[in-house]
C-alpha cells in the first residue's frame, strides 16, 4: 500500500478520469483536487467544502453533492444546481453514484454529522435526466457509498448508523422493485465500489479496512490500509487494477493526515458511467 500524497483533512469522493487521473475531495477543509498521471495535485474547484461524492458529465466538467447536487465546468464559468437539498426535504448530500443511462442517485442528510445533532433520518434520491427528482426509498440513518454491480440491476449502499450496507433490486427503467440488507457492517461502512466479477469493496471509516464481499454477502477478503479512518476507494490505471484508498485524519500522526494510498489488486474495477443529466 503506496502512500501518494497526504496533507488533507478528510479526503472523500475518488473517481477516476482515464484522461486525466483521479478527482476527490476534501470534506473538512474544500476544495475538489484533480490528482494528474504525473503525480502532481491542483485544484480543479476551490472552496466547496462537504463534497462526499463526484462524477464525470458527459458534456464536460464535475457534478458533486455538498449542500446541493451541482454541476460545474472546469473553465470557471458557471455552473447550475441539479438538486437543492430543500427539494429532497434534507439539509445536503453525501455520496452519489450514475447508473448505466447517466442517473445520478444520491442520499440525501438530515442533520448535521460532525455538530452532534440529533440523528435523523436521510431518503434515497433519483435525478432522471430531464432533472426531475424522485425518491427511491427512506429510512437511511447515515448514507455513505452507492454502487452497482456490473449488470445494473443490484445497487449498493452504505447505511452508516445503522450498521449495515443495503442492496436494492432495480428495474429497467430505474425504480426499485425491492430492497433489504446486503451484509451486517460493524463497525463505519463508508464508501464503497463494485468490482468487474461483482465483488462489493466497502471503506471501513473505523477499522482501518476495506472489507470485501462477494456478491452473495459472503466476506472474502480485507485489505489493510495504514490509517484507520478509510473514507472512500476507487480502481483506476489503465486496467483498473490500481486501488486507491482514501483517508480521513482521524488516528493520523497530524491534524492534516488525511491521505490517499494505492495498490494493485487482482480484479479490476468497473469505469463509473458518465452522469447524462440534462444541465
Amino acid at each position: 500500500m503506496q502512500e501518494v500524497v497526504t496533507g488533507y483533512g478528510l479526503i472523500e469522493g475518488p473517481v477516476w478520469d482515464p484522461a486525466k487521473g483521479l478527482y476527490f475531495s476534501d470534506v473538512r477543509d474544500g476544495g475538489i483536487h484533480l490528482l494528474d498521471h504525473a503525480g502532481e495535485v491542483s485544484i480543479v474547484l476551490p472552496r466547496r467544502r462537504g463534497v462526499g461524492g463526484v462524477a464525470l458529465h458527459e458534456k464536460g466538467g464535475l457534478v458533486f453533492g455538498g449542500r446541493d447536487i451541482s454541476w460545474s465546468p472546469l473553465d470557471g464559468s458557471e455552473g447550475k444546481v441539479l438538486l437543492a437539498s430543500a427539494a429532497a426535504g434534507g439539509i445536503g448530500f453525501n455520496d452519489l453514484t450514475t447508473d448505466r443511462a447517466g442517473r445520478i442517485w444520491v442520499g440525501s442528510l438530515a442533520f448535521r454529522v460532525f455538530s452532534g445533532d440529533e440523528p435523523k433520518p436521510g431518503s434515497l434520491h433519483v435525478i432522471d435526466l430531464d432533472g426531475s427528482m424522485r425518491t427511491a426509498a427512506g429510512g437511511v440513518m447515515l448514507t455513505n457509498g452507492l454502487g452497482f454491480s456490473p449488470d445494473g440491476r443490484r445497487l449498493y449502499h452504505s447505511d452508516t448508523r445503522s450498521n449495515v450496507v443495503r442492496v436494492y433490486d432495480i428495474g429497467p427503467d430505474g425504480t426499485v422493485e425491492r430492497w433489504g440488507p446486503f451484509v451486517a457492517f460493524d463497525g463505519g461502512a463508508d464508501g464503497l465500489k463494485v468490482a468487474a466479477d461483482g465483488s462489493v469493496w466497502v471503506a471501513d471509516a473505523r477499522g482501518g479496512r476495506v472489507a470485501v464481499f462477494n456478491p452473495d454477502g459472503s466476506h472474502r477478503q480485507d485489505v489493510a490500509v495504514p490509517l484507520p479512518m478509510v473514507t472512500s476507494l476507487c480502481f483506476g490505471g489503465e486496467d483498473l487494477c490500481d486501488l486507491y484508498v482514501v483517508t480521513g485524519s482521524e488516528g493520523a500522526p497530524s491534524e492534516n493526515g488525511g491521505t490517499i494510498f494505492r495498490t494493485r489488486v487482482d480484479v479490476p474495477g468497473q469505469p463509473l458511467p458518465l452522469c447524462r443529466v440534462a444541465i
